[in-house]
């Protein structure tokens, strides 16, 4: 009896461990979304670069030696006149001194043949023959204490010390640069320009500047085309060009990384849609369409271009039509969702 008791309790307990658990309810994904309504116009070409003076100048001493002093640091702002760095002057000095006297023992023959002729002790010929080693001798003094006062190099402008290109120590050629100056004034922002893209542009065209400090939700700075290199460098094989900056600003520090962009206003008859959304299916490109019972389908569409705001779709899809903007790769045909709004933090 208690036998059969035993054998019915442990066919009850097995039965139980054979039940399957319950199915857990299936839970929507939150995706990324958006209604497809912007059209696409052609923005213009975008371009970086640095923020550089109108006017810059590489300054260098006018004689060669050995700096011994540098008195300004790169950023510091100079006034016209100003002393930056000066060369060893023990050579020039030297030289100066020769010069120097060479020229009073030139004068003093010059004074005493002058004497002599009055008296008619000695020719004519003779004392013109002082007199020119008396010019010769002034020439060359006064190219000495030039000589000299090159030692010292001076600001020739007010501005910026934009660059340091030579340290105490160092021994520099004559014209050699040590130092680049950018001048107070004008700032424009110096970029370059690709061959496929230089018929767009002529000198004059309107652009619009952003400084990359100021963030993307700045207001742009009105510039235009002020130059544009008629020759390719020959390493990049691009143009160099320069823009103007139209409207003053403080806040536009030289050396300040800056986006140019040269707007136009012609469509592209197409809709705008973030290059997120595009999924490539068998090397053509699709999108997740999302029905009014939240499901999602995949369809495939036209691009006409891609460009850096996003990918112009010509054909596929309608404006006004939901579809998915992130996340694309990780859906299923079929799949219910759960929308979450594009730039919604929930």
């Amino acid at each position: 009896m208690k036998r059969s008791i035993l054998l019915f309790v442990l066919a009850a307990v097995l039965a139980g461990c054979s039940k399957e658990p319950a199915p857990a309810a299936k839970t929507e994904r939150p995706v990324l979304t958006m209604v497809a309504g912007s059209v696409a116009t052609d923005g213009g070409n975008t371009y970086s670069g640095e923020v550089r003076a109108r006017h810059e100048a590489q300054l260098g001493f006018r004689i060669g030696g050995k700096i011994v002093e540098r008195l300004v640091d790169a950023g510091a702002r100079v006034k016209a006149g100003q002393a930056l760095m000066r060369l060893d002057s023990g050579d020039a000095g030297l030289q100066l001194g020769s010069d120097e006297a060479q020229y009073q023992l030139a004068e003093a023959d010059a004074k005493r043949y002058r004497e002599l002729r009055s008296k008619g002790f000695v020719s004519q010929a003779a004392l013109d023959a002082k007199e020119a080693a008396l010019t010769a001798a002034s020439a060359q003094a006064g190219l000495s204490r030039n000589q000299s006062a090159y030692t010292t190099l001076y600001a020739d402008h007010a501005g910026v010390i934009a660059a340091i290109m030579a340290e105490a120590g160092q021994v520099v050629g004559a014209g050699q640069p040590v130092l680049r100056l950018a001048q107070d004034g004008e700032r424009e922002v110096a970029i370059a320009i690709p061959e496929s893209q230089l018929a767009d542009l002529k000198v004059g065209s309107v652009a619009e500047i952003v400084l990359l400090a100021a963030g993307d939700s700045a207001a742009p700075l009105a510039g235009r085309l002020r130059e544009l290199s008629p020759a390719a460098d020959p390493a990049s094989r691009t143009y160099a060009a320069r823009v103007t900056l139209t409207q003053h600003d403080p806040s536009v520090a030289l050396g300040m990384t800056a986006r140019v962009r040269f707007p136009t206003n012609k469509k592209n008859g197409g809709l705008l849609i973030p290059l997120s959304a595009i999924f490539q299916q068998d090397k053509r490109a699709a999108v997740w369409i999302i029905a009014a019972d939240r499901t999602i389908s995949l369809r495939p569409v036209q691009v006409a271009a891609y460009r850096d705001d996003g990918a112009v779709i010509a054909g596929g899809i309608a404006a006004g039509e939901r579809i998915v903007s992130n996340g694309v790769h990780r859906l299923a045909a079929g799949e219910k969702i759960r929308i979450i709004e594009s730039g919604s933090t929930q």
